[in-house]
């Protein structure tokens, strides 16, 4: 099944070019009063809420996918959840190129070196939104990724047991401003990280290690790999996270991005395809 959100907190079930209005199903939610969940209240109910909307899909009302406004399809993420250098030869291009590396050996060690890095969920968008470039004099840079959404509370999670916490897939951008500080910090501006189109069940992808992927830039190939050349493969990456921190319904794994990073500027257009999830175009602009 393949789930959006859309204008305005309304959810869609996608067929082909159009969506199913199925905003009802959500009605089968739980209600909460303060203090809130600190998760997502929708990928912990998922289950539930698929039974939902096939329930109420027959009626539901069809919308043209070209007239919507995606959104990210997790609304409360309690995490984001970076892997740096997680595909070889990236980590060979940020070893060659000081643009990427600047002089910090953090920078070029192995990820089961460094360990992984969180992102701030105020950076999340969704597919409809534009990634909004801060600090023109410095460097922004596209990297797309395969984005693991986890489904319930994992912690300590054995790597041949990690793909039963996983609700779904999705496409991602992390994006990040160059520069000597910390990654959290250069990649947690507000719409750097960007999911979607939507999200992809995992019974659809029952083994992501072997997806390919493609991002243009204003419609040129910049990077293209396959997800079996991840150092860590996602069950590993739930494995080696759930180790530090207990990961809730609605956490957010992207898993890291392949060679071929490179800088965008104001009016360039992101296009990502990951097999089995589908596109994604998302715009650059200059923040206000």
């Amino acid at each position: 099944m393949r789930i959006c959100r859309f204008n305005g907190n309304r959810l869609g079930l996608v067929q082909g070019d159009e969506i199913l209005d199925v905003t009802k199903a959500l009605e089968i939610l739980p209600s909460s009063s303060y203090p809130f969940p600190g998760h997502d209240v929708m990928i912990e109910n998922l289950g539930e809420l698929q039974i939902a909307i096939e329930e109420c899909s027959g009626s539901s009302k069809r919308l043209e996918l070209s007239n919507i406004v995606l959104e990210s399809p997790v609304a409360n993420p309690s995490k984001l959840i970076g892997a740096p250098v997680n595909y070889t030869k990236h980590l060979e291009e940020v070893r060659d190129d000081e643009a990427l590396n600047h002089a910090n050996q953090a920078h070029m060690r192995q990820i089961q070196e460094i360990g992984l890095f969180l992102k701030a969920t105020s950076s999340l968008i969704g597919a409809g939104s534009a990634v909004q470039l801060r600090m023109p004099d410095r460097r922004s840079d596209y990297e797309i990724e395969l984005a693991v959404i986890i489904g319930k509370d994992a912690n300590n999670v054995k790597a041949e047991d990690a793909l039963d916490f996983v609700a779904g897939y999705s496409i991602c951008f992390d994006m990040t401003i160059r520069g000597p500080e910390e990654r959290s910090l250069r990649k947690s501006l507000d719409t750097y990280s960007v999911l979607g189109p939507w999200l992809v069940t995992s019974d659809e992808i029952p083994d992501p290690s072997s997806l390919d992927f493609e991002l243009k830039v204003n419609g040129k190939t910049c990077q293209k790999a396959n997800t079996s050349d991840l150092v860590l493969s996602v069950p590993e990456l739930i494995e080696f996270a759930s180790k530090f921190y207990t990961l809730r319904p609605g956490d957010i794994i992207f898993t890291g991005t392949p060679e071929g990073v490179g800088p965008v500027v104001p009016g360039d257009i992101m296009h990502a395809r990951v097999e089995g999830i589908g596109e994604m175009s998302v715009s650059v602009t200059s923040a206000s």
